[in-house]
């Protein structure tokens, strides 16, 4: 009886330690004082703070003039506590959608004084932004959470979540929160699904008003477009001046020229990427973290 007695127990033993592992570690104890930014991650509703973002001095991102005052009022009037509107930046890529978020948000924090934070959610995990919401809600600090490169491709049904999350529910978006997503596409669904929808559906506007709604939870949608040349040199000779290239200023630009040329036009993330060659080539180092 004794032995019989002795097998159970390990047998239980090994069953709830089975269930340990497969449970998952125990939710952690968020901290949001612990930094400015964080990065989300649903696997036991974690904040992994993020002690040095990659971003730039808003001061450096040239060409956006006018989308980047409206978003810096938008956001400096959340964080003061104030109304302000969820945020879509859509358009060409590499115009500093992106950049331009985490640069309006350490300037803000700057100015204002106010301990606003960035939470950035990576597009997979859009699904989990009801627990984060709560979870942000519960801390009673403003937060901006962000995600980078926003789309939905064909049977994806996570738009469903966002849409809910945003504007929706009983419940609503809670005070203290915004959102904010980047994009290549206005509508965040292909242009074909949309088509599809409307040649397919047995009410075609009802089925586009579906997928299409998505983006007017956004109270204000700010367009990025390619930059001319002027824009584009500007970029440079902002980057070259706060790094102190010493390149003389028409060599600077006849290579610029030549290297948007090889890239196949002319962006922010392309003069970035010729900035950091031009630093290699004269024995320099730099990144955006010194930006």
């Amino acid at each position: 009886m004794t032995d019989q007695l002795t097998e159970l127990l390990s047998q239980v033993r090994r069953l709830a330690d089975a269930m340990e592992r497969l449970a998952g570690p125990p939710p952690v104890a968020n901290d949001l004082t612990a930094a400015d930014c964080f990065v989300w991650h649903p696997a036991g509703q974690r904040l992994q703070p993020v002690a040095q973002p990659n971003r730039v001095a808003l001061s450096l991102i040239r060409g956006v003039d006018h989308v980047r005052d409206i978003l810096h009022d938008n956001t400096e009037r959340f964080a003061r506590g104030f109304t302000a509107n969820n945020v879509l930046l859509w358009g060409a890529r590499g115009m500093g959608k992106s950049s331009l978020v985490k640069a309006v948000h350490a300037d803000v924090r700057r100015t204002s004084g106010t301990p606003l934070k960035l939470v950035e959610v990576h597009r997979e995990d859009v699904h989990s932004l009801p627990a984060l919401l709560e979870l942000l809600k519960e801390s009673g600090l403003r937060a901006i959470v962000f995600c980078d490169d926003l789309s939905f491709d064909h049977d994806d049904t996570a738009y469903k979540s966002l849409k809910a999350a945003l504007d929706g529910g009983i419940e609503g978006r809670p005070e203290n929160v915004l959102f904010y997503a980047t994009s290549n596409r206005r509508h965040l669904l292909p242009r074909t699904m949309i088509e599809n929808e409307q040649s397919t559906a047995i009410n075609p506007s009802e089925a586009v008003e579906e997928k299409v709604s998505l983006s007017d939870r956004f109270g204000l949608w700010l367009g990025f477009h390619k930059c001319g040349q002027e824009d584009y040199l500007a970029m440079i000779d902002g980057y070259a001046a706060h790094f102190n290239l010493p390149i003389a200023t028409e060599e600077l630009h006849r290579q610029a020229l030549e290297w948007a040329t090889t890239r196949g036009g002319r962006s922010g993330r392309v003069a970035w990427q010729y900035i950091q060659d031009a630093a290699g080539r004269q024995n320099m180092t730099i990144g955006r973290d010194n930006a």
